[in-house]
Formats: structure tokens, sequence, C-alpha cells
């Protein structure tokens, strides 16, 4: 019973530092000038809209290959440090679940949250989208 326990608390310290927000909160850090980054496709940005102040920077493109080093160069241009938060955008939340684990459990970044159901729920809540 104390391994089991013992893993549950390490399982929540490892995702501690990844949360899912909605697009109320979104909105919330937006006007507390928090960094989004939108990481779509450039036709998905067409065809969706953007957050309005999203930095529109691509992780996986159409076949699904992405540059990890030519990305983290791109970001590292708005998020300056480990300790600054953030938010990443992309369709559904799915590639955003993917990318914002490893920054927050490889690279070590503090302050990682994700738009839930990404620009699909934003969207939904009639939210406003810049093409």
């Amino acid at each position: 019973m104390k391994i089991f326990l013992l893993l549950i608390l390490l399982l929540n310290l490892t995702f501690a530092d990844f949360i899912g927000i909605t697009p109320k909160i979104l909105q919330e850090k937006i006007d507390e000038n928090v960094v989004v980054i939108d990481i779509r496709t450039p036709p998905e940005w067409k065809e969706l809209g953007v957050v309005p102040t999203s930095k529109k920077i691509m992780f996986f493109n159409q076949a699904g290959k992405y540059d990890v080093e030519n990305w983290l160069n791109e970001f590292s241009k708005y998020v300056k440090d480990k300790n600054q938060a953030f938010v990443l955008v992309c369709r559904s939340g799915n590639r955003t679940g993917v990318v914002g684990n490893f920054l927050s459990n490889k690279l070590g970044y503090k302050k990682v949250f994700h738009l839930e159901h990404g620009i699909k729920s934003w969207i939904k809540e009639n939210r406003n989208t810049i093409k």
C-alpha cells in the first residue's frame, strides 16, 4: 500500500508543472500578458484563426514531423527562462499535451499551461480569433 501511495505522489509531482486551462482562464492569462504560443500548422491558423496575442510557432508539420532545435530557437525569443509562464495552444489539446509534457518534464520549464481541448474550446465559447 505504501508503494502504491508513493507512486501516485510521484506521478502527481511529475505532471505538476503542466496544467490544462479553460478558455476563461486563458483570457485571464492574456490579460496578465502571459505569452501564448500556437503550435498548429499555417493552414490551421488560416482556417480557424488564432487566439489574440498568440505567437505562431509550428511544432509538428502537416506530415507530423518536427525540428525540436529550430522550434526551441523560436520559442526562446518569447519565453526567456524556465520560470516564465506560457500557454500552448493547438487544435484539440493533443499536440500541446505532447509538447507541454516535453517542456515540463524533460526540459524543466516550471509554468507550462495548455488550452484544454485546444482552439476548438476557445471558438466554442464564441471567443474572438484573428485570421
